[in-house]
Protein backbone atom coordinates (compact mmCIF):
# COMPACT_ATOMS: atom_id res chain seq x y z
CA UNK A 1 0.00 0.00 0.00
CA UNK A 2 1.11 3.34 -0.56
CA UNK A 3 1.07 5.51 3.22
CA UNK A 4 1.56 9.51 2.25
CA UNK A 5 0.36 10.04 5.89
CA UNK A 6 0.60 8.53 8.99
CA UNK A 7 -0.92 9.30 12.75
CA UNK A 8 0.49 8.61 16.23
CA UNK A 9 -2.19 7.31 18.55
CA UNK A 10 0.07 8.89 22.01
CA UNK A 11 -1.08 10.58 25.19
CA UNK A 12 -1.57 13.56 26.46
CA UNK A 13 1.31 13.53 28.54
CA UNK A 14 5.05 12.90 28.08
CA UNK A 15 6.15 9.35 26.22
CA UNK A 16 8.95 8.07 25.46
CA UNK A 17 8.31 5.72 22.86
CA UNK A 18 6.30 8.35 20.92
CA UNK A 19 9.64 10.48 21.07
CA UNK A 20 11.72 7.47 19.73
CA UNK A 21 9.11 6.98 16.85
CA UNK A 22 8.53 10.22 16.35
CA UNK A 23 12.48 11.64 15.24
CA UNK A 24 13.58 9.29 12.72
CA UNK A 25 10.21 9.15 10.73
CA UNK A 26 10.49 12.68 10.43
CA UNK A 27 14.06 11.49 9.20
CA UNK A 28 12.22 9.68 6.46
CA UNK A 29 10.53 12.35 5.59
CA UNK A 30 7.21 11.96 7.75
CA UNK A 31 5.04 14.57 8.71
CA UNK A 32 2.76 13.02 11.50
CA UNK A 33 0.01 13.98 13.24
CA UNK A 34 -0.04 13.35 16.89
CA UNK A 35 -3.46 12.38 18.48
CA UNK A 36 -3.33 12.36 21.80
CA UNK A 37 -5.50 10.53 24.31
CA UNK A 38 -6.27 11.58 28.07
CA UNK A 39 -3.77 9.63 29.68
CA UNK A 40 -5.30 7.60 32.96
CA UNK A 41 -3.50 7.84 36.19
CA UNK A 42 -3.45 4.09 37.28
CA UNK A 43 -2.38 3.12 41.30
CA UNK A 44 1.42 2.47 41.14
CA UNK A 45 2.86 -0.67 40.65
CA UNK A 46 6.32 -1.56 42.21
CA UNK A 47 6.87 -4.59 39.86
CA UNK A 48 10.33 -6.58 40.89
CA UNK A 49 11.64 -6.18 37.61
CA UNK A 50 10.92 -3.01 35.23
CA UNK A 51 11.34 -4.51 31.63
CA UNK A 52 10.19 -1.54 29.78
CA UNK A 53 11.50 2.24 30.08
CA UNK A 54 10.33 4.82 32.32
CA UNK A 55 8.18 6.59 29.51
CA UNK A 56 7.76 9.44 31.96
CA UNK A 57 11.36 10.42 30.46
CA UNK A 58 10.78 12.37 28.00
CA UNK A 59 8.96 15.68 27.08
CA UNK A 60 5.06 16.14 26.48
CA UNK A 61 3.78 15.04 23.45
CA UNK A 62 2.00 18.32 22.32
CA UNK A 63 6.22 19.65 22.94
CA UNK A 64 7.40 17.66 20.54
CA UNK A 65 4.57 18.34 18.29
CA UNK A 66 5.03 22.33 18.84
CA UNK A 67 8.86 22.04 18.34
CA UNK A 68 8.52 20.43 14.91
CA UNK A 69 5.14 22.02 13.41
CA UNK A 70 3.51 19.19 13.39
CA UNK A 71 -0.28 18.60 13.79
CA UNK A 72 -1.73 18.14 17.38
CA UNK A 73 -5.06 16.43 18.46
CA UNK A 74 -5.71 16.71 22.40
CA UNK A 75 -8.81 14.03 21.63
CA UNK A 76 -11.07 11.30 23.41
CA UNK A 77 -11.14 7.73 21.50
CA UNK A 78 -13.57 8.49 20.25
CA UNK A 79 -12.63 11.73 18.25
CA UNK A 80 -9.85 10.23 16.23
CA UNK A 81 -10.31 11.56 12.46
CA UNK A 82 -9.81 8.77 9.48
CA UNK A 83 -7.47 11.53 7.22
CA UNK A 84 -4.13 9.18 7.54
CA UNK A 85 -3.82 6.42 5.72
CA UNK A 86 -1.49 4.51 8.19
CA UNK A 87 -1.90 4.84 12.22
CA UNK A 88 0.45 3.72 14.41
CA UNK A 89 -0.01 2.89 18.46
CA UNK A 90 2.53 4.73 20.43
CA UNK A 91 0.51 3.97 23.57
CA UNK A 92 -3.04 3.56 24.32
CA UNK A 93 -5.40 1.02 26.33
CA UNK A 94 -8.24 -0.86 24.12
CA UNK A 95 -9.61 1.38 21.76
CA UNK A 96 -13.11 1.21 20.98
CA UNK A 97 -14.53 -0.31 17.98
CA UNK A 98 -15.79 2.99 16.91
CA UNK A 99 -12.49 4.14 16.63
CA UNK A 100 -10.82 1.00 14.80
CA UNK A 101 -13.22 1.31 12.43
CA UNK A 102 -12.35 2.30 8.77
CA UNK A 103 -8.99 3.12 10.07
CA UNK A 104 -5.24 1.13 9.17
CA UNK A 105 -3.81 1.27 12.45
CA UNK A 106 -0.89 -0.95 13.10
CA UNK A 107 0.76 -1.86 16.52
CA UNK A 108 4.41 -3.71 17.46
CA UNK A 109 3.12 -6.26 20.19
CA UNK A 110 5.62 -7.14 22.56
CA UNK A 111 4.61 -10.97 22.13
CA UNK A 112 4.31 -13.34 18.90
CA UNK A 113 0.59 -13.43 18.37
CA UNK A 114 -1.75 -15.32 19.16
CA UNK A 115 1.04 -17.52 21.05
CA UNK A 116 1.96 -14.49 23.58
CA UNK A 117 -0.77 -11.81 23.69
CA UNK A 118 -2.48 -9.38 26.34
CA UNK A 119 0.33 -7.45 29.19
CA UNK A 120 3.82 -7.96 30.09
CA UNK A 121 4.36 -10.58 27.33
CA UNK A 122 8.09 -10.60 27.65
CA UNK A 123 7.79 -11.70 31.34
CA UNK A 124 5.10 -14.45 30.28
CA UNK A 125 7.00 -15.49 27.37
CA UNK A 126 10.43 -16.20 29.68
CA UNK A 127 8.15 -18.11 32.33
CA UNK A 128 6.35 -20.36 30.22
CA UNK A 129 9.17 -20.86 28.21
CA UNK A 130 8.01 -19.50 24.89
CA UNK A 131 9.87 -18.21 22.23
CA UNK A 132 10.32 -14.55 22.24
CA UNK A 133 9.39 -12.04 19.55
CA UNK A 134 7.62 -8.76 18.52
CA UNK A 135 4.34 -8.64 15.98
CA UNK A 136 3.16 -6.33 13.90
CA UNK A 137 -0.66 -6.61 13.53
CA UNK A 138 -3.50 -4.54 12.34
CA UNK A 139 -6.13 -3.91 15.63
CA UNK A 140 -9.29 -4.72 15.27
CA UNK A 141 -12.24 -5.81 17.49
CA UNK A 142 -10.41 -8.36 19.50
CA UNK A 143 -7.33 -8.03 21.82
CA UNK A 144 -4.11 -8.48 20.15
CA UNK A 145 -5.38 -10.93 17.04
CA UNK A 146 -5.62 -8.95 14.80
CA UNK A 147 -3.87 -9.83 10.90
CA UNK A 148 -0.30 -10.01 11.61
CA UNK A 149 2.14 -8.69 8.67
CA UNK A 150 5.17 -9.72 10.57
CA UNK A 151 7.10 -11.67 13.41
CA UNK A 152 10.56 -10.65 14.58
CA UNK A 153 12.03 -12.54 16.76
CA UNK A 154 14.12 -11.30 19.64
CA UNK A 155 17.56 -12.99 19.78
CA UNK A 156 18.92 -14.57 23.29
CA UNK A 157 23.01 -14.88 23.09
CA UNK A 158 25.16 -16.74 25.86
CA UNK A 159 25.87 -14.61 28.59
CA UNK A 160 22.54 -12.13 28.44
CA UNK A 161 21.30 -11.21 31.55
CA UNK A 162 17.31 -10.22 32.16
CA UNK A 163 18.41 -6.40 32.07
CA UNK A 164 19.90 -7.08 28.11
CA UNK A 165 17.13 -9.00 26.85
CA UNK A 166 14.71 -6.80 27.90
CA UNK A 167 16.54 -3.81 25.98
CA UNK A 168 17.28 -5.88 23.03
CA UNK A 169 13.16 -6.64 22.91
CA UNK A 170 12.46 -2.91 24.10
CA UNK A 171 14.31 -2.00 21.17
CA UNK A 172 13.08 -5.05 18.65
CA UNK A 173 9.59 -3.54 19.33
CA UNK A 174 10.74 0.15 18.29
CA UNK A 175 12.67 -1.26 15.38
CA UNK A 176 9.45 -3.62 13.80
CA UNK A 177 7.27 -0.73 14.08
CA UNK A 178 9.52 2.03 12.38
CA UNK A 179 9.58 -1.04 9.81
CA UNK A 180 6.37 -0.89 9.34
CA UNK A 181 5.99 -0.08 5.28
CA UNK A 182 8.69 -3.04 4.46
CA UNK A 183 6.84 -5.57 6.42
CA UNK A 184 3.56 -4.53 4.98
CA UNK A 185 5.06 -5.17 1.87
CA UNK A 186 6.78 -8.94 1.95
CA UNK A 187 4.96 -10.25 5.51
CA UNK A 188 6.59 -12.70 6.82
CA UNK A 189 5.11 -15.18 9.64
CA UNK A 190 6.94 -18.37 10.51
CA UNK A 191 5.19 -18.61 13.84
CA UNK A 192 1.75 -19.19 12.74
CA UNK A 193 2.35 -22.99 13.91
CA UNK A 194 2.19 -22.03 17.77
CA UNK A 195 -0.42 -22.61 20.03
CA UNK A 196 -3.17 -20.15 20.48
CA UNK A 197 -3.47 -18.55 24.16
CA UNK A 198 -5.71 -16.07 25.75
CA UNK A 199 -4.45 -12.56 26.68
CA UNK A 200 -2.42 -12.24 29.85
CA UNK A 201 -2.66 -9.64 32.93
CA UNK A 202 0.35 -7.60 34.93
CA UNK A 203 2.48 -10.22 36.06
CA UNK A 204 2.11 -10.19 40.12
CA UNK A 205 5.15 -10.32 42.28
CA UNK A 206 5.12 -13.74 43.54
CA UNK A 207 4.88 -15.29 40.15
CA UNK A 208 8.06 -12.65 39.26
CA UNK A 209 10.23 -13.91 41.19
CA UNK A 210 9.54 -17.36 39.97
CA UNK A 211 9.88 -15.97 36.55
CA UNK A 212 13.51 -14.29 37.64
CA UNK A 213 14.59 -17.61 39.42
CA UNK A 214 14.07 -19.17 35.60
CA UNK A 215 15.91 -17.06 33.56
CA UNK A 216 18.87 -18.82 33.42
CA UNK A 217 17.29 -21.35 32.60
CA UNK A 218 15.30 -19.77 29.76
CA UNK A 219 18.86 -18.96 28.29
CA UNK A 220 20.28 -22.11 28.14
CA UNK A 221 16.73 -23.05 26.04
CA UNK A 222 16.75 -20.33 23.73
CA UNK A 223 20.69 -18.69 23.14
CA UNK A 224 21.27 -21.76 20.08
CA UNK A 225 17.92 -21.18 18.61
CA UNK A 226 17.89 -19.73 15.15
Amino acid sequence: MSVKSIGLITYQAPHLKTEQILLPLMQRGYRPTIYALPFLQRKPREPLFHHRPDHNDSVHTKVLAQKHGLKYMACEATDIDNDCDVYLIMGASILSDEVVSGKFILNSHSGIIPHCRGLDAFKWAILYKRTLGVTLHRIDKTVDFGKIYSVVPTPVYKGDTIETLARRHYENENNTLLEFERHLETPVNTYDHLEIHEPTRRMKREIEQEMLDSFDAYVDIFKNTK
